[in-house]
This record gives C-alpha cells, sequence and structure tokens, in this order.
C-alpha cells in the first residue's frame, strides 16, 4: 500500500509553442529513420502489434460477414496510432538523452503511465474511434437503408449507386472533419503527458495551441501521416512496419520542435 503522506510530484510548468517551418517534417522524419534504424527491435515490436492487430480485426469482419465495416475502420484504425506509438516516444528521448535502456525500462516505462494522464488521454482516443465506428454505421444505413447490410458482405453494388456514392463522399468530409479535430487534440497531446507531469486536459489544449499557431505546418504533418500511414495499409498492412516506426518516432522529434519546455 502506498504511503498516503508521500507527496505528489511537482506539476510541470507548461511549455511555450514555438513558430515552426516546413522543413521541421523532413528534419522529424529524418530523425525518426535514425532512432528507428538505431532501436529497429522496439520499431518492429509495436509495428507488430498494430499490424496483427489490424489483421485480427479484418479476418472477424470477414468471418462475421461484416466486410462492409473495413471502411471505416480503415479510415478509423491511424486514429489509435498515437497511442500505440508511446513506447516509441520513450526510445526517442532516451535517445536524445544519450541515456542507455533496455527492453524492461521501455516497457516499464509504459507500465509507470497508468499512475499519470496517459491513460485518460488513451480513454479519449478509443472512445473517439468507437463513436467514428458507430457514426460511420449510422451513415450507411441512412443512404443505403437496413436492406443494404444483408447484401453488401456479398455485393458491393450498393457503394455504386448514387446514395453509395453520396454516402462515401458524405463520409469522407465527416471522416476528415473527425480527424482533424482528434489529430488537433493529441498531435503532441501524448509525447508531452510522457515527458511532462501535466493533466491530459492542459496536454490537449497545448496541442490545440500549436495547431493554432501553425497551421500550415501541422496540416502538411497531418497530410503526411495520413498519406504515409494509408500507403503502408495498402499491401495487407505490410508497409506499417516501416511505417509506423518512422512516424512513431518522427512525432517526437515534431513535438520538441513544437515546444520549449519552462522546466
Amino acid at each position: 500500500m502506498s504511503d498516503v503522506n508521500t507527496p505528489l510530484p511537482a506539476a510541470s510548468k507548461v511549455p511555450l509553442v514555438n513558430q515552426m517551418l516546413l522543413s521541421d517534417i523532413g528534419y522529424a522524419l529524418r530523425m525518426g529513420l535514425r532512432d528507428y534504424l538505431r532501436a529497429p527491435f522496439m520499431g518492429l515490436f509495436f509495428a507488430h502489434v498494430y499490424v496483427v492487430g489490424g489483421w485480427l480485426m479484418y479476418l472477424f469482419l470477414i468471418v462475421n460477414e461484416h466486410v462492409w465495416y473495413a471502411i471505416p475502420i480503415t479510415v478509423g484504425f491511424p486514429l489509435v496510432g498515437p497511442f500505440l506509438a508511446v513506447g516509441l516516444y520513450e526510445v526517442s528521448r532516451r535517445l536524445e538523452m544519450g541515456k542507455g535502456w533496455t527492453r524492461s525500462d521501455i516497457f516499464g516505462v509504459i507500465w509507470r503511465q497508468k499512475d499519470r494522464q496517459l491513460p485518460s488521454m488513451s480513454w479519449v482516443i478509443i472512445v473517439y474511434f468507437l463513436f467514428w465506428s458507430f457514426f460511420a454505421h449510422m451513415l450507411f444505413a441512412l443512404f443505403l437503408g437496413p436492406t443494404a447490410f444483408t447484401n453488401v458482405s456479398s455485393s458491393y453494388a450498393y457503394l455504386l449507386e448514387p446514395e453509395g456514392v453520396v454516402m462515401l463522399l458524405v463520409g469522407t468530409a465527416f471522416g476528415a472533419i473527425f480527424a482533424l479535430v482528434l489529430f488537433s487534440l493529441t498531435v503532441v497531446s501524448l509525447p508531452l503527458l510522457l515527458d511532462k507531469n501535466l493533466d491530459f486536459v492542459t496536454a490537449m489544449l497545448t496541442s490545440i495551441a500549436v495547431v493554432r499557431k501553425n497551421p500550415r505546418v501541422m496540416l502538411t504533418w497531418g497530410l503526411t501521416i495520413a498519406g504515409l500511414t494509408f500507403a503502408g495499409m495498402v499491401p495487407l498492412l505490410s508497409g506499417l512496419f516501416l511505417v509506423l516506426p518512422v512516424l512513431g518516432h518522427a512525432t517526437w522529434h515534431i513535438y520538441r520542435r513544437a515546444l520549449t519546455p519552462q522546466d
């Protein structure tokens, strides 16, 4: 049992938001690739969790004849990527500090986050993903009607009809909005929570402040993440073994470029 008289760690000061340049994205990607090559096991391990999870999810949909769910899940699946990359942030943090580490150090850091604010942030991401899946389901029923659910598993002809095309366009528009909002909330909040002792609301507000101050850079970074992630998902998710570790490490360096600590 913990000692109730043990003082809580002092809260960190909120970092200052920097003005960023588009060249910061190229720098972050180069550093992300460097970190991946310096610690390939950790990158492959976390990518393996993500990729195998995707394979199992799609297999479940095929077995249960809900293949159409692959569309919203393909769009929403990358939304949980930042949380899965927490271990990669810690690897990059230690490499940056020139500190040695073992596998137990990395997994231990992730385990210790259970007593901090990171789990609250992870719940925000998970609930957001579930809400997106529900919303996509609702759009499908609204545009195509309940009878489409019984036939779309064996034929995608519904998606080529006018109602199906409109549904895809509307779903894509709403999906972009969902992704933009979550991106704004998480672009630096997860590495910030790992690095500093802040509450998750402050971390999200700081992340939004970064996006507001650097809209062009952050939009380009978001499109870069989306483009590389979807490119990696095309060959049966196998490209994610390279893309995810590099993006995970690069996110740490984007965080470093975006914020200047005050303590």
